[in-house]
C-alpha cells in the first residue's frame, strides 16, 4: 500500500502526463506550419506542475524551445555528470486514423494514458520529471552533477539537440553516460522468449535519406510512351526493394544473444551460446525471424513518399521517390548507395541525398555505466533481463557521441509488442501502473548515482 504522500505524488505525476499528452505539440519541418504558441503553452503547463525542479533547477532555452535543465550535484569537480534526455514534440496524427480514444485526449481507460506521446515520449520526460520534482521533495542532492534535457524538433531532425551539445561544450561538460529514449521492457521481442527484455540501445543504425528522380516528356495518358518517368520510377523501387545487404553481427548482438542463452528456446540455445562463433549462422537465423529480427543484421532501405503526375489523364513529366535508408553498424553509406546504383542499373533514375548520417560508435556494455543502468532495472523490474542492442530507430542521443562515450538508449516502461506497433501510429497508450514503475526507475538511477 502506497501512503498518502506517496499516493499523492504518483497521482500528481499522472496529472502532468495527461495535461502534457493533451498540448498537441506537433513539430514541423517549417516553423510556419508549427501551431502558434504550442511549446510556450507546454512549457508552462511542465513549469505548473514541477515547480520545484523549475525553482531549484538553472534552466536554459536552446535551439527553438529546447529545454536544458541542471541541478548541482555535491561531488562537484569529483564526478563526471549525467545528462537524462527525452523529447516533447510529437508526430501528427493521421486524418482517418481508427484511433479508439481522443489522441489529445490523455484519457485513462482499461488502465492505460492514451493519447499521442505517451510512449514516444512525453511517458519517459514526465516520468524523469516527476522523479526529480519529488527527490527536491524529500531534500536530495544527486551525487553528481546532471543535466536534464528536452528536445523539441527531434521528430523533425531539428537542431535542438545539436544546439544542447553545443552548451554542453562551451560550459566544458564531458558526461559520464547519456540516457535517452530507446528501448523498454520489452515483450515479445523474439519468438519462445517468454521472458520481458530490458533492451538498451548501444548504438544505433545510420539514418539516410535520399530520393530517386525520373525525368521525361510527360502528355497525353492515351498515347504513354513505354518506360515513362513512373515506370522508370517504379522499376528502380522495385529493385531497391530486393536488394539483401550484408549481414553484420556486432559484439552488441552477440552479448545480447549470450545474454539469452538460458530463456530461449532449446532448440536456439546453442546457437545463442556460441553467438561469437557463430555470427554468420545468427545472421542468416535472424534474417528468417521476421522483420523485427532482420532489422538487427542489416541495413535497410524502403520508398517511403512517391510524388507523380498532378492529374490521373497526365503522363508525369517528374516522377520522385523518397527513400529511407538505416544503415547497420559495420556497413557505410557510400556502399549502401553503391549498391544502389549498381541494382538499379539505370542511368536515367538520379539519386539525390537529402541527408546522410553513419552509424553511430557503440557504447561500452562492460563498463559500470552500463551496470549501473542492469542494477537500477533489476531493483524496479526484477521479473527482466537486461539486453544490450543496435537501436533501429533514430533518437537526438546521437549527437551526444561527439562529447560522451557512453551513449545508451532506454525507456524504463513496460511496452507490449502492440503498443511498440503503435508508436508513430495510432492508439498509442501507457500503462498507468507502468508509467508509475518508470518514475520508480528514474528515482532509484538518481539515488544509485
Amino acid at each position: 500500500m502506497l501512503d498518502a504522500a506517496s499516493a499523492a505524488s504518483t497521482d500528481a505525476a499522472l496529472d502532468a502526463l495527461r495535461a502534457l499528452v493533451r498540448i498537441p505539440t506537433v513539430s514541423r519541418r517549417r516553423a510556419e506550419d508549427i501551431e502558434d504558441g504550442v511549446f510556450e503553452r507546454f512549457h508552462a503547463e511542465l513549469r505548473a506542475h514541477f515547480p520545484l525542479l523549475h525553482d531549484h533547477l538553472d534552466l536554459t532555452r536552446v535551439g527553438s524551445d529546447g529545454l536544458l535543465f541542471h541541478w548541482a550535484g555535491f561531488s562537484g569537480e569529483a564526478g563526471k555528470p549525467v545528462v537524462l534526455m527525452a523529447h516533447h514534440d510529437v508526430v501528427p496524427v493521421e486524418p482517418g486514423d481508427p484511433w479508439q480514444h481522443d489522441p489529445f485526449g490523455a484519457e485513462v481507460v482499461d488502465g492505460y494514458v492514451w493519447g499521442r506521446g505517451t510512449l514516444d515520449d512525453k511517458g519517459p520526460l514526465v516520468a524523469a520529471c516527476a522523479a526529480v520534482e519529488s527527490l527536491l521533495a524529500d531534500g536530495f542532492t544527486p551525487a553528481r552533477d546532471v543535466w536534464l534535457f528536452s528536445g523539441c524538433d527531434e521528430e523533425v531532425t531539428g537542431g535542438s539537440a545539436s544546439a544542447a551539445v553545443e552548451e554542453l561544450r562551451r560550459r566544458g561538460v564531458e558526461p559520464w553516460f547519456v540516457l535517452d529514449e530507446g528501448g523498454a521492457v520489452a515483450s515479445g521481442v523474439l519468438p519462445g522468449v517468454e521472458v520481458p527484455l530490458a533492451v538498451v540501445g548501444v548504438a544505433e543504425k545510420g539514418v539516410t535519406n535520399i530520393e530517386l528522380r525520373v525525368e521525361g516528356r510527360g502528355g497525353h495518358a492515351s498515347v504513354p510512351a513505354r518506360l515513362g518517368p513512373t515506370a522508370r520510377l517504379a522499376r528502380a523501387v522495385t529493385r531497391i526493394d530486393a536488394i539483401k545487404h550484408p549481414a553484420y553481427v556486432p559484439d552488441a548482438t552477440v552479448e545480447f544473444f549470450r545474454r539469452l542463452t538460458p530463456y530461449a528456446p532449446a532448440v536456439l540455445r546453442p546457437l545463442a551460446k556460441q553467438a561469437g562463433r557463430l555470427r554468420p549462422l545468427l545472421a542468416a537465423v535472424l534474417g528468417r525471424l521476421g522483420p523485427e529480427s532482420s532489422s538487427m543484421t542489416r541495413t535497410t532501405a524502403v520508398a517511403t513518399t512517391l510524388s507523380g503526375s498532378p492529374a490521373l489523364n497526365v503522363v508525369a513529366t517528374t516522377a520522385v521517390a523518397g527513400v529511407n535508408i538505416r544503415v547497420m553498424a559495420g556497413d557505410r553509406v557510400d556502399d549502401v548507395l553503391t549498391r544502389m546504383r549498381r541494382a538499379i542499373g539505370d542511368d536515367h533514375v538520379t539519386i539525390e541525398v537529402v541527408d546522410r548520417n553513419e552509424p553511430c560508435p557503440l557504447s561500452p556494455i562492460d563498463d559500470d555505466a552500463f551496470r549501473l543502468l542492469e542494477t537500477t532495472v533489476g531493483d524496479v523490474f526484477p521479473e527482466a533481463v537486461t539486453v544490450p542492442y543496435i537501436m533501429m530507430a533514430a533518437t537526438d542521443s546521437r549527437y551526444f557521441t561527439a562529447i560522451c562515450p557512453r551513449v545508451y538508449r532506454y525507456a524504463p516502461l513496460r511496452m507490449s509488442r502492440d503498443q511498440r506497433a503503435a508508436i508513430h501510429s495510432y492508439d498509442e497508450r501507457l500503462g498507468v501502473k507502468d508509467f508509475h514503475d518508470g518514475v520508480t526507475w528514474y528515482r532509484r538511477l538518481l539515488q544509485n548515482l
